[in-house]
């Protein structure tokens, strides 16, 4: 989208019809979100919420629900907010750097694909750290600042089918794993960072319409996409 810099919230507006296409501009981010659910217990009662942070179009919805979570969901993006609330999010609109929510409120927050969207990345965690109970669950996704994560993440997947549509990403604001791993120390977190990238051989039954999804697998490298896992001490 020529009219827009890399990394405007508009850009979300304009997409926002395709969140729920399994072959659109965000097929990726339904990947992303079958993964995280993978790291979410079952909801410990029927009061358990989870906090999404830059829901989007509330892609977790489903998850959420399976789990038996209340799901929150948090974003700026009023068209994205709109699509949430289709899916039965109960959507509030807010910053991810200033959440409208209580502290403690949640028992699981995620906040996946927002920390390579904002200037700071570790005001976001200490969102997360805020809105957690003690003992509740965090999961993220990011995109690793390094020189082959701007090159694989910009140059290249822009350009294929599933990745990120163009412009979506600034490479300026990918994540120093380091420092997000010691912020995380210093709010009470305990977090591991695992690499994620897609099944090839699914990515290309999905391109050639055999499959309307495709698994995340973990990698040892966190070179590029990343996952964290962890709790509130």
């Amino acid at each position: 989208m020529p009219d827009l810099r890399r990394n405007d919230l508009a850009q979300y507006d304009q997409l926002a019809d395709q969140w729920w296409e399994a072959s659109g501009g965000f097929a990726a981010l339904h990947w992303l979100a079958a993964s995280r659910a993978e790291h979410i217990p079952p909801a410990p009662g029927p009061d358990a919420v989870l906090v999404d942070l830059a829901c989007g179009g509330g892609l977790m919805a489903p998850h959420a629900a399976r789990l038996g979570y209340r799901h929150v969901g948090v974003d700026l993006g009023a068209q994205g907010l709109r699509v949430a609330r289709e899916h039965g999010v109960l959507a509030v609109r807010g910053s991810v750097l200033a959440v409208p929510l209580a502290d403690g409120c949640a028992d699981v927050v995620v906040a996946g694909e927002i920390l390579e969207h904002v200037e700071d990345d570790v005001g976001v965690l200490a969102e997360c750290a805020r809105l957690l109970r003690p003992g509740g669950t965090l999961v993220i996704d990011a995109l690793a600042d390094t020189r082959i994560g701007r090159f694989l993440m910009v140059t290249v997947a822009e350009r294929l089918p599933g990745g990120p549509p163009p412009g979506i990403h600034d490479p300026a604001l990918f994540v120093d794993r380091a420092r997000l791993l010691a912020a995380a120390d210093r709010l009470g977190l305990d977090l591991r960072l695992v690499g994620l990238r897609p099944s090839f051989r699914e990515a290309l039954a999905w391109r050639l319409g055999r499959r309307d999804t495709v698994r995340m697998k973990p990698v040892r490298s966190t070179a590029v996409v990343f996952a964290g896992y962890g709790s509130r001490r």
